[in-house]
């Protein structure tokens, strides 16, 4: 019998010199998250964490810490988020991003869905990283 697994995925909390947060609209959904994605199996978490926001907005970033872990207790994806420093770029559209901006923490708050939202306020927030479950939609613990 085989056992389900989890998937791992890596995203970044891209603060500017405003605090603002660089935030993605996913082309396959419309919503609007933090970029991430999938680590890849030869790669390292901080090298996932940079390809996927370059990907996502052709903005190259440092990771600074690790904010939290997340995990999609619906379809068992376990996300590491880390406040990432901006280092290069202009931010643009992908193949995966249908719009990519600056936000402000009330622009988070107010236009994200909560389960994504919390990852920005806590990577803003934290001394240290955040465990929380949720179920998609809605934080669970």
């Amino acid at each position: 019998m085989t056992l389900p697994r989890h998937s791992v995925s890596v995203t970044g909390v891209v603060v500017d010199d405003q605090d603002r947060v660089l935030v993605i609209q996913r082309r396959d959904n419309g919503r609007w998250e933090l970029p991430g994605g999938v680590l890849e199996l030869d790669e390292s978490i901080p090298d996932g964490m940079k390809r996927e926001v370059l990907e996502e907005t052709g903005v190259h970033v440092e990771p600074v810490r690790l904010t939290g872990v997340y995990k999609n207790i619906k379809v068992g994806v376990v996300a590491l988020v880390f406040l990432a420093r901006y280092v290069s770029g202009t931010p643009i559209t992908t193949d995966e991003s249908q719009a990519v901006e600056w936000w402000t923490v009330d622009d988070v708050r107010a236009r994200m869905p909560e389960v994504y939202a919390v990852r920005a306020l806590d990577a803003l927030q934290a001394t240290s990283p955040a465990v929380r479950i949720h179920d998609g939609v809605t934080l669970i613990g």
